[in-house]
């Protein structure tokens, strides 16, 4: 009698290898889905943004994933977190666009940044309204005050093309600096109201930070929204290039994986009991 409840037990799967490979998937589980958590608290610290000045690429009150560095790691394009004393007695999140042995200057032809000569296309900053932009609507269109006049019919460099776009301008504040040799030139997407390296000019350094300084470069908006902040491709094209997203996303797929695993491995007992149960209840037909 035994030895028959021993049979069926194997026969509908609660016991022998099924169990084994269920435990094995739950065990495995565990160990991605804690490790995945415990090796994202270790490489990265969220971060609360805590003004408009990076505006669009973060928002105030966003929560940021930021990867903790070494300041030599630090590469053109990155969003980094700092502290400087001269800037702020909190840390603070802006984007480097200049490293040692750069000239930075503001601007180029058509309002752009230049680095070393190159002229960057900055698709991530937030478009500052270029003097005389009052004479817009809140729609980027002229007003139709005065527009009948024939001095308004004219064109100039800079002025908005004939759908009403505003141009692009990388600063309202004329500059041209040479980074030292390890520090950074910092600004904010913002750059209309952004307090960045512009606002230090005047300062030992004029503006720049050391690189000691960055603690940590931002990878990934965690709330409101999840996703990556992506290195711009303008910069890839200077010496030493963009820097490499870092871990996030192989831990995201270790907690998630290992969440998957637990799930099918403990849902894989009940699951078959339940299964051979309804075998077991069919009515066996009569030849």
């Amino acid at each position: 009698m035994g030895g028959t409840q021993v049979i069926r037990g194997h026969k509908d799967g609660r016991g022998g290898l099924g169990n084994v490979l269920s435990g094995v998937a739950v065990a495995i589980g565990f160990v991605l889905f804690l490790g995945g958590f415990v090796w994202g608290a270790v490489v990265y610290q969220p971060y609360t943004v805590p003004t408009d000045s990076m505006m669009p690429t973060v928002n105030p009150g966003d929560r940021v994933l930021a990867q903790r560095i070494d300041g030599a790691e630090v590469r053109r394009g990155d969003v980094v977190i700092f502290n400087d004393s001269l800037w702020s007695d909190s840390p603070m999140l802006k984007r480097v666009v200049g490293i040692g042995g750069d000239t930075v200057k503001c601007c180029g032809q058509g309002g752009r940044l230049t680095v070393n000569g190159e002229e960057l296309d900055e698709p991530y900053i937030d478009q500052p309204k270029p003097e005389g932009a009052g004479a817009f609507g809140e729609s980027g269109t002229p007003s139709t005050a005065g527009a009948s006049g024939g001095a308004g019919a004219s064109s100039a460099p800079g002025a908005p093309d004939t759908a009403g776009a505003l141009p692009v301008v990388a600063s309202n504040t004329p500059f041209e600096v040479t980074v030292p040799e390890g520090k950074l030139f910092l600004l904010g997407d913002r750059r209309s109201v952004s307090i960045d390296s512009r606002a230090h000019l005047q300062e030992a350094g004029q503006g720049t930070v050391p690189r000691s300084e960055v603690s940590a470069r931002v990878d990934a908006l965690a709330w409101p929204a999840l996703r990556m902040v992506e290195r711009p491709k303008t910069y890839e094209r200077l010496p030493g290039g963009t820097s490499q997203a870092g871990p996030l996303r192989f831990q995201a797929a270790a907690v998630l994986g290992g969440a998957l695993l637990v799930v099918i491995g403990a849902a894989y007992g009940p699951l078959v009991r339940v299964l051979g149960r309804g075998r077991r209840q069919e009515p066996v037909g009569v030849g």
